[in-house]
């Protein structure tokens, strides 16, 4: 694609980049096969093509955000199956980012929007206040049905039946490996995740540790900053990931670290993007460091001894975050793994497709979200699952608001495989 970016804006390290991934892509459409959007909606500018196009114009006349680029930047789920299909390698999550990050700096949106999106970013991110909401949601859910606005009404459904009490061992703290020390690993225990479900980062713990690994909660980290980092707010996605840069240095400093394990996907691919996020910054080096060190759970149990399991009669449909298949191009990890302890797998048609969570997709745009989560529970329904298995918190409530299948974490199967407690079904 040929771009008209001036000098003057190239040395802009946002722009050069934004030219760099604009001047990659040869209008091919291969996206549009594989965009939930714009299987759904059917408009070219609800596909990557077509929001290029709005990003490519809006940015090279420097102009601000005007409301149809808004609308169609914020119907994309950045699953990034964009990414995956496209034969030319152009990096649409770095373009559509920086689309974001200018939005938030130059379009005012409208008040109650506004609000919405402030809230958000200051709730989900802190666990204790996004218990409260939770716990407020789940009185008021009854009374959705009165709600007119189908983004509130969607907050309210949001709400577990179940708020797990708050677990000490998402507390700064060392879990020594079991017998000989094989490994020493950071783990991310997450923000809302510790809020919605605290089994997973137990069922963590309890297996990386039964398989040779110190387990280390840093002190001072937090959330990764992903969900403000999709809303376009760059100061306070830099300020929470910075946070989780000094804390992971210090403990290598400490004593080293061999990978930092992350069990929410939607949190690796940010945290792997670190290194580019900092680029310019006097936290580069460091921030380059933790993308290396960055792995998936999964990854890190490909590198470990995870005993085999006799047949254990169990189906499992796989459900395949867009964060983890798209995002880090992992695949076959976590089913290899699974197959490995002794289930049996199935996976659902276009397993590729989103199921609708995507941060605060659900939320912010509920029909469209509706529509690929009821796509996504069907397909997965269809190949008739003792239980759904996936590798991303938001999936998992995505999914589980809408099945009576049981939905949980990889590593809660594999960890009840190797001696933990059976899940709750």
């Amino acid at each position: 694609m040929q771009t008209t970016f001036t000098d003057e804006q190239l040395k802009i390290p946002a722009i050069a980049r934004s030219n760099e991934i604009l001047r990659s892509c040869v209008h091919c459409g291969f996206c549009t096969a594989t965009c939930p959007t714009y299987q759904v909606l059917g408009d070219e500018l609800d596909s990557p093509r077509g929001r290029i196009y709005l990003i490519k114009d809006m940015l090279e006349n420097d102009r601000p955000a005007d409301a149809k680029t808004v609308k169609h930047i914020d119907r994309c789920l950045s699953c990034l199956a964009c990414m995956t299909t496209c034969p030319s390698g152009v990096h649409y999550m770095h373009l559509v980012d920086h689309a974001r990050a200018h939005i938030e700096k130059t379009y005012k949106r409208p008040v109650f929007e506004r609000i919405l999106r402030w809230t958000l970013a200051k709730v989900i991110p802190n666990p204790m206040l996004f218990r409260v909401a939770l716990l407020g949601a789940k009185i008021g859910r009854p009374f959705a049905f009165l709600v007119p606005d189908a983004r509130l009404k969607a907050m309210l459904e949001m709400a577990p039946k179940k708020i797990p009490p708050v677990s000490r061992n998402d507390d700064p703290q060392v879990f020594p490996a079991q017998g000989e020390r094989k490994k020493r690993v950071a783990l991310m225990t997450g923000c809302a995740q510790k809020a919605l479900n605290t089994d997973i980062n137990d069922a963590t713990i309890r297996l990386l540790t039964r398989l040779g690994c110190d387990v280390v909660v840093a002190k001072g980290m937090g959330c990764c900053g992903a969900l403000v980092h999709h809303m376009g707010k760059e100061d306070e996605s830099h300020s929470a990931a910075a946070n989780n840069i000094r804390a992971w240095i210090a403990e290598d400093a400490i004593d080293k670290l061999d990978a930092i394990v992350i069990n929410t996907s939607g949190c690796g691919t940010t945290v792997k993007d670190y290194g580019h996020m900092f680029r310019n910054d006097a936290m580069a080096e460091d921030a380059a460091k933790v993308s290396d060190l960055a792995m998936d759970v999964s990854e890190l149990l490909m590198q470990l001894d995870l005993p085999e399991g006799a047949d254990r009669e169990m189906r499992v449909a796989y459900h395949a975050a867009c964060s983890l298949q798209h995002g880090q191009q992992i695949k076959t990890y976590p089913k290899d793994l699974l197959k490995r302890a002794g289930f049996e797998i199935v996976e659902p048609a276009d397993s590729h497709l989103c199921c609708g969570s995507a941060g605060t997709y659900n939320l912010m745009q509920p029909e469209i979200s509706g529509q690929l989560k009821a796509r996504k529970i069907k397909t997965l329904e269809a190949k008739e699952p003792d239980i759904i298995a996936a590798g991303n918190i938001g999936c998992m409530m995505q999914i589980g608001g809408g099945t009576k299948v049981p939905v949980v974490h990889t590593v809660q199967l594999l960890d009840w495989a190797t001696g933990g407690p059976k899940p709750e079904m």
